[in-house]
């Protein structure tokens, strides 16, 4: 042997034995990996007694409390639901929309939110009311469509005073409707 390095008639080269530094060298880093390792544990068990999981940093994210009303709306866009909602608010603030006097005889009943319907319906107490109404259905429908977006609201079906049932006897004239038959 020259070296060390080959042996006789060989041909490959052998690896000497790690002396007492490169000893200590392997033996160092495999204390600091298994301390490594024990802080990580350690840690984990802290968290998991205070409460544990993650906790949000002094940057905002999805886990950190909001407004009620940011929750809301956070809530109705994730589910859809910015047309029902918008026609809800306006069931709620329909005197202010058409006007005191209006509202005191013309009741919102219902939205249908067909694509191809879009109808408003409203009831009012007495025909002349509806009549009044069917007049200012136009101006309405852009005063709607203003406040909850193009195309939201496209026809206002208007209904009468509901009679109650048909009375039938010998003192009706004939082809009456009944109570509003000024109504249509």
């Amino acid at each position: 042997m020259s070296d060390g390095v080959r042996p006789q008639g060989g041909d490959k080269p052998v690896t000497p034995e790690p002396s007492g530094v490169d000893l200590a060298r392997v033996a160092l880093r495999a204390a600091k990996e298994a301390a490594r390792a024990r802080g990580a544990a350690a840690q984990q068990k802290k968290q998991a007694r205070r409460g544990g999981g993650l906790r949000s940093g002094a940057h905002a994210d999805g886990r950190d409390p909001m407004a009620l009303g940011s929750a809301i709306n956070r809530l109705i866009t994730e589910r859809g639901w910015e047309t029902p909602a918008a026609v809800g608010g306006v069931m709620g603030r329909w005197p202010q929309i058409v006007g005191e006097d209006l509202a005191k005889h013309c009741v919102p009943l219902r939205y249908e939110d067909e694509p191809d319907a879009r109808v408003l319906t409203v009831q009012c107490d007495s025909t002349a009311w509806a009549t009044q109404l069917r007049l200012l259905a136009p101006r309405l429908v852009a005063r709607l469509n203003e406040d909850l977006g193009h195309g939201t609201v496209r026809v206002i079906k208007v209904l009468g005073p509901s009679a109650g049932p048909r009375r039938y006897g010998s003192l009706r004239a004939p082809g009456s409707v009944g109570p509003g038959d000024t109504y249509g």
